[in-house]
Formats: C-alpha cells, sequence, structure tokens
C-alpha cells in the first residue's frame, strides 16, 4: 500500500470532504515552488484547439473554481488547468454539506452548486496572474447563475466570456451540471445554440486580435440520440470542440450500500462508475464529427490503461478529478509516464 493511501483510509477519510479540499489545496499552492522543481517526467506533446499541450492529461474544472492555484496544480504534472465553474454572478452555491465520498465505488458525489467568487473577481485575478507570467494552458468553464432564468441564460454566459476571454486558452460552456436547477435543460440544440453563438460573438469581440477555442460539456445521461445532436450543432456552429462528459445522476450499478447511496441524496457523482459510459460517449463523438472537432475525455480515467483507452476511443486530451482525490498528488505524474511509454 502506498503511503498516500494510508493516509487516506486512516486520516482525509475521517474528515469532511469539504474541508480536506480546502486544506489540501492550500498545501499545493505553498508547495508550489518546492513541485515545480522536480524533474519532469517524460511526455508527448498534443496538438490540439490550435495549441500544443506538453501532454494529453489536464485537472478538469471543479478542483479550481476561482483560479486562485493554477501554478501549484500544474506542478503536479497536470499539462493543463480547467478552472471554474465561473458563474456570471458571485454565488455561496448549495448548502453544506455537499461532497461526499463512495470509497467503495472510487466515486465522489458533489452538489456544490457552482459556488465560486463571479466572473468579475475570477477575470481580475487571471489579470494578475497573466501578468505575473502565469503561462500553464488554462481552460475557463462557465456556467450559469442560479439567480438568471433559464430564458435569460444566454446574456448571462455572454457577460462571462466577455470578462474571462481575455485570459483563457480555451473556453468551456457548462449545461451539464445537475446541480444547478434547469442547466442541463440547456442541452437541447435549441436553447444551447442561441447560447454558443452569443459566447462566440462576446469572446471574439474581447479578443478582436485572437480566436480562443469554444467548446462544449455534456452528461453522461443524454441519450445517444442527444449526444449525436449535439454533434450535430457543435460541427453546424464552428465550435472548436466537445468535452465528454460531466458528471453523472444515476446510481446504477454502485458498490456502495443502497442506505449509503440513498442517505447522500441528490448530486452528480463522478469516478470510476463513469468509465465506460464516458468512453462510449467520446467513441460515439468521434464517429460522428470525424477528426474535425477536438474531444477531451473525462470520466472515470483512473488507471494508464483507462487512459489509453479513451485515447483510443478518440479522445485528443484527457482530464481527471476524482481519481486525483483517490489516487494522490503523484498520479498525474504516473498517468503521464504511462502514456509516454507507449509507441
Amino acid at each position: 500500500m502506498r503511503p498516500y493511501d494510508v493516509l487516506f483510509e486512516q486520516a482525509l477519510t475521517r474528515v469532511d470532504p469539504e474541508r480536506i479540499h480546502h486544506a489540501a489545496f492550500g498545501a499545493i499552492r505553498a508547495a508550489a515552488p518546492v513541485t515545480g522543481r522536480v524533474v519532469r517526467v517524460p511526455s508527448r506533446p498534443v496538438h490540439a484547439l490550435g495549441l500544443t499541450f506538453p501532454h494529453a492529461l489536464g485537472l478538469a474544472a471543479g478542483f479550481d473554481k476561482n483560479a486562485v492555484g493554477i501554478d501549484g496544480l500544474a506542478a503536479l504534472g497536470f499539462g493543463h488547468v480547467e478552472i471554474g465553474t465561473v458563474t456570471g454572478e458571485a454565488q455561496p452555491g448549495n448548502p453544506q454539506p455537499r461532497l461526499f465520498r463512495l470509497k467503495d465505488d472510487r466515486a465522489i458525489v458533489n452538489r456544490m452548486g457552482f459556488n465560486n467568487d463571479g466572473a468579475e473577481v475570477v477575470a481580475k485575478r487571471l489579470a494578475a496572474w497573466r501578468s505575473g507570467g502565469g503561462s500553464t494552458i488554462l481552460g475557463v468553464n462557465i456556467g450559469k447563475s442560479k439567480v438568471v432564468p433559464e430564458e435569460e441564460a444566454a446574456r448571462d454566459y455572454e457577460k462571462s466570456a466577455g470578462l474571462l476571454a481575455p485570459y483563457a486558452d480555451y473556453l468551456v460552456v457548462n449545461v451539464s451540471s445537475p446541480n444547478t436547477p434547469g442547466l442541463r435543460n440547456l442541452q437541447a440544440v435549441e436553447k444551447l445554440a442561441p447560447i454558443l453563438a452569443a459566447v462566440r460573438r462576446r469572446a471574439d469581440e474581447a479578443r478582436p486580435d485572437h480566436r480562443v477555442p469554444l467548446l462544449v460539456k455534456i452528461a453522461p445521461d443524454l441519450s445517444d440520440d442527444d449526444v449525436l445532436a449535439v454533434a450535430d450543432l457543435a460541427l453546424s456552429s464552428g465550435l472548436d470542440g466537445i468535452i465528454a462528459t460531466n458528471t453523472t445522476i444515476s446510481r446504477d450499478g454502485l458498490a456502495s450500500p443502497a442506505a449509503t447511496v440513498a442517505g447522500i441524496g441528490a448530486g452528480g457523482l463522478s469516478g470510476r462508475p463513469l468509465t465506460q459510459r464516458s468512453e462510449d460517449v467520446v467513441r460515439m463523438l468521434r464517429r460522428r464529427v470525424g477528426p474535425e472537432l477536438t474531444l477531451i475525455g473525462v470520466g472515470g480515467i483512473t488507471t494508464v490503461d483507462d487512459a489509453r483507452r479513451r485515447l483510443v476511443a478518440g479522445a485528443d486530451l484527457l482530464q481527471g478529478y476524482t481519481a486525483f482525490v483517490y489516487e494522490g498528488p503523484l498520479w498525474p505524474r504516473r498517468i503521464v509516464r504511462g502514456l509516454a511509454t507507449d509507441a
């Protein structure tokens, strides 16, 4: 058993997950000057979205919601960091407790509710980071403010895009979190299309000298037909890529006791239970869109073999979150090193 496994089982699991997250993230930020000097592992660059990524693996949105630890996370070995989800208006998120572990499934359930400082504050933070030399490839994931009604969603996304596009290497429209009421309704193509158009227009206005790539993040709970409809919309609307997938509302096939799962209640489930569905969605998307769009595979990637399979399915880039929690700070380097050995 690895030292981190002992620490996780004997200590970390005895403390509220959200408290542990904040403490661990603080340690990551504090250690950045040291971890950044660790010898780099061999890696294979990836060319996607008009960028050169040092390797395929990045950190998914949700870990650094407010852009406070980008350099520390990159120092652990992530080739890109996606911050957010950031909303147009600052919001506290849902009541606590709102983050839960399902250890038997190597899974997490969250109903955080897009808790973040809001686009204006995060934009100022990113401006300072960029002016200070921040160079990590940065994705900015934007979502709808809870107080904004569905019919005004495009305006809300547009606000965030205008404020954040100047500092982003790519933008992601998140319409797939289960923790903001009505948000997933926006995945319907007739509602998604005007949002994507508004974000594209506003991003171009904010960066007239540079086209910021735009992606959409979708849920694993979409039907196959709806996945293909989003793929067709992505092609017809000039999107640069799709991130597949977000968390799931399904609780099927879990090893955890049913009473434990029921006691946790609502929220998006991430981790190992998503592995197969997320892989299937990536494969389906690649067949539909051909080589034209960038696909980022996320959901249930824990081992090097998981990562390889997602790339074979058609992903250009990968992201992780839950495995980072369960496997510890050396996990990104293990995945990157393993992929670098492939022919």
